[in-house]
């Protein structure tokens, strides 16, 4: 179905056909004319199906249509400020042809100019949960003429534990209002908050989630964690795309950005404890294409909207298997196809299990020079793995000591680390590149291509 089949106002049509809309996604067509004749909606529907269209689209409608007024009509809260920022843009271009104003309230900027902007006239206004609590509780902005309601990523906000914010939002709003719940799956506590809040919903499920992963090649790498970062940079080295890598926790993802630093690889890093200005930055780079390579945790990368990504990087297994189909969805935009690597040690076969039992399908293996051959310890939730055990099952022909590697991607000579590049029990070295190799190799890509994506330089490929 296309979008000028739908009753939606010229302005409107004119903005989304300047956009390149044609055909609607799944979401779309299924919730926009129900969001259109006044029904509160919860709409189920993965990252990059198109859902802020699916709102925003009849929302703007509704306010064409209707008295003009001085308050705001809308609020949109949302888990992140990278997807508050991105719901924003978007409804600026949609309203572009229109007189109607959208301004957007995060944290992690500077409080006054927002508490400025507030007192200018309002029509949709886009918040994080936090944020707009604080500001609430300082009597800075009046949502009590809230007309629409839309929670957007409702589990992930929930599971940030916004619960209690949420709830306080909401109490703040006219009870009677349209409420639109969007949200990737519907655990126990988002149904709890839709019974609680809205009124007869009407519940929208696309199968958009299985398309997308149909349309992705998937691949499995068994491998040691010390040994993720030597597979990768191979990786990287054969991927000549943008790659967004995956990792746990916020530590993790500083402490892979420095490896991939100490290559040269231009990297650009996005989770919670980054100041808004870097995130900001560091997103730009890597869209601009000034970084090849965007490291994020889970949070933080909700609702990054990337196009043409090529490769995403699971470097280490998610905490909750929902994350996973979150996370390789990037890679296949708008019908496209993708590719997402995964790497899996030991300690994490418990978290691929239900990522295969949720995906019904088993993800093929690949074969590597750095297969696994360590028994680890679970990594504790939120935190670190502890340091590998040996299992003593195995040959000891199966793992050399570091002694026959110490000059392997060894940086101490040149970078004051904690052993972090060094190989504990890395086998058959002379299938290992050199320290020097790899360092030769980045910079050579990194002066002979602008566009700064990885180029394989005659060195043969290591995956079979």
């Amino acid at each position: 179905m296309e979008f000028k089949e739908l009753k939606l106002s010229k302005e409107i049509l004119d903005a989304t056909d300047k956009m390149g809309y044609e055909e609607m996604t799944e979401i779309q067509e299924l919730a926009i004319p129900r969001i259109m004749e006044g029904n509160d909606v919860i709409g189920l529907a993965q990252t990059g199906t198109g859902k802020t269209a699916a709102f925003a689209l009849p929302i703007i409608d509704k306010l064409l249509n209707e008295v003009n007024s001085d308050k705001t009509r809308v609020l949109i809260v949302t888990p992140t400020r990278e997807l508050a920022m991105q719901i924003k843009d978007n409804v600026m271009a949609y309203t572009a042809n229109t007189n109607l104003t959208c301004s957007v309230i995060i944290g992690g900027v500077n409080q006054k100019r927002q508490v400025n902007v507030l007192k200018k006239k309002i029509d949709i206004l886009v918040a994080t949960p936090g944020r707009l609590v604080d500001l609430l509780n300082q009597h800075k902005v009046d949502i009590s003429h809230i007309e629409t309601l839309v929670l957007d990523e409702a589990d992930t906000m929930l599971d940030m534990g916004f619960i209690k914010d949420i709830k306080n939002i909401i109490n703040r709003t006219p009870k009677q209002r349209q409420t639109l719940l969007f949200s990737a799956t519907m655990p126990k506590t988002v149904m709890e908050l839709s019974k609680e809040f809205m009124h007869d919903p009407i519940t929208i499920k696309t199968s958009q989630a299985e398309k997308t992963i149909d349309k992705i090649d998937q691949e499995l790498y068994y491998v040691d964690s010390n040994n993720k970062i030597n597979l990768l940079l191979d990786i990287l080295n054969d991927n000549k795309t943008s790659t967004i890598i995956f990792v746990r926790t916020k530590h993790g993802a500083d402490k892979l950005a420095k490896q991939l630093e100490s290559y040269n690889i231009k990297t650009s890093v996005i989770h919670g404890n980054k100041r808004q200005a870097y995130r900001v930055k560091a997103l730009r780079e890597f869209k601009e294409g000034i970084s090849s390579v965007l490291i994020a945790t889970d949070i933080a990368a909700r609702g990054i909207d990337i196009n043409d990504l090529g490769l995403v990087v699971n470097y280490d297994i998610p905490e909750q298997a929902e994350l996973y189909v979150h996370r390789i969805g990037r890679t296949a935009r708008a019908g496209k196809d993708g590719k997402a690597v995964t790497f899996c040690s030991s300690a994490e076969l418990e978290g691929l299990h239900y990522i295969e039992k949720l995906i019904n399908q088993k993800i093929n293996v690949v074969e590597h020079k750095y297969p696994m051959v360590l028994k680890e310890s679970k990594p504790k939730r939120g935190g670190h793995s502890s340091r590998p055990r040996r299992d003593n099952n195995r040959e000891k022909n199966d793992v050399q000591k570091v002694d026959n590697h110490k000059n392997n991607y060894n940086h101490k000579d040149n970078h004051k680390s904690e052993g972090n590049y060094k190989h504990r029990d890395n086998h058959n070295s002379n299938n290992h590149r050199s320290r020097d190799e790899h360092h030769n190799h980045f910079n050579n890509r990194k002066n002979e291509h602008s566009n700064n994506h990885f180029q394989h330089r005659g060195h043969s490929k290591h995956r079979h």
